[in-house]
């Protein structure tokens, strides 16, 4: 476990092999072996991946116990923070440090965690942290609360949307990001599973997530998605991004420097040994995304020297 005070830096390019049915494939890793469930955010010029940290030999998801943050000014090069939160800081949860996300409002940072089957926001004053349980309790009390995603409207409305196993849920947060800001209220979200990513671009809002079910003994490897005027929806659904030919995906979508992102992650052999890639994000004319391929990487795997 590396402390946060002592960053490490790697090399952004990587090949991961993932064994599909029929073929193998190669994609972009651009951080090191296992972290799984991406956020991806910009802050200060920066690029910010929050995910989660899945242990070597994991052989299922409960043992996942802490977050890491890895930062590029480039994309090329990626610095490993360290553990900026985790179980142990949680005095109402002990396991099932699952998909985070991280925003900044007025100057602080809001870290929005699942542990233990519902939802808890801690906060900070960097986005490296070191963060710390805003509450001391859950900020979604509902059991089976995961995966959150904090989104930030134009006009400074929060909506913080989560949700698993085929059911998603929207609440509104206050300023302060801390406290709910009216009911929990289901979301009708077409061939949603899991994984809610929400993002705006011209105007318009997309919604992005696995689907239920892949096929060869796939389960949520298809990220697709929908798109609507307002971020309370309809949601139209309009397809798949990728398909990243493993058991299981999760991304979030990103502007840095002007070019558009798809931050993901792959299983390889095993499930619970997850790899985050990445590839670039084109749009059509008319708003939708182009689907797109697993790129090819080169030859080489982060190394942290």
């Amino acid at each position: 476990m590396r402390p946060n005070t002592r960053a490490h830096i790697f090399p952004q390019l990587a090949t991961l092999l993932c064994l599909g049915t029929s073929a193998v494939q190669a994609q972009i890793q651009i951080l090191p072996d296992f972290q799984a469930d991406p956020t991806a955010r910009v802050f200060n010029g920066k690029l910010y991946i929050y995910p989660s940290h899945d242990l070597a030999g994991n052989r299922g998801w409960d043992n996942m116990y802490d977050w890491h943050v890895f930062s590029t000014d480039d994309m090329t090069k990626w610095t490993d923070h360290g553990v900026i939160f985790g179980i142990k800081d949680i005095a109402w949860a002990n396991k099932q440090a699952w998909a985070p996300d991280c925003i900044e409002r007025n100057g602080k940072y809001y870290f929005y965690f699942p542990a233990a089957g519902r939802i808890g926001v801690a906060v900070a004053d960097s986005p490296t942290g070191r963060f710390k349980d805003a509450l001391g309790k859950p900020l979604i009390a509902k059991g089976g609360s995961i995966d959150p995603c904090v989104f930030i409207d134009d006009d400074g409305q929060a909506y913080l949307y989560f949700g698993g196993y085929s059911r998603l849920s929207m609440v509104k947060l206050k300023e302060d990001m801390i406290t709910l800001d009216g009911p929990i209220e289901e979301v009708t979200m077409p061939n949603y599973h899991e994984g809610i990513w929400v993002h705006k671009r011209n105007g318009i809002y997309y919604a992005s997530y696995p689907s239920p079910d892949g096929d060869n003994d796939k389960k949520s490897n298809l990220l697709e998605y929908s798109m609507s005027k307002s971020p309370l929806g309809p949601w139209e659904h309009k397809g798949v991004i990728l398909d990243n030919r493993s058991r299981n995906v999760h991304g979030a979508i990103v502007e840095f420097k002007k070019e558009w992102y798809l931050i993901y992650h792959v299983a390889g052999l095993s499930a619970y040994e997850r790899r985050v890639c990445m590839e670039r994000v084109v749009y059509n004319e008319d708003g939708t995304i182009k689907p797109m391929q697993m790129s090819q990487g080169p030859t080489t795997k982060p190394s942290v020297p």
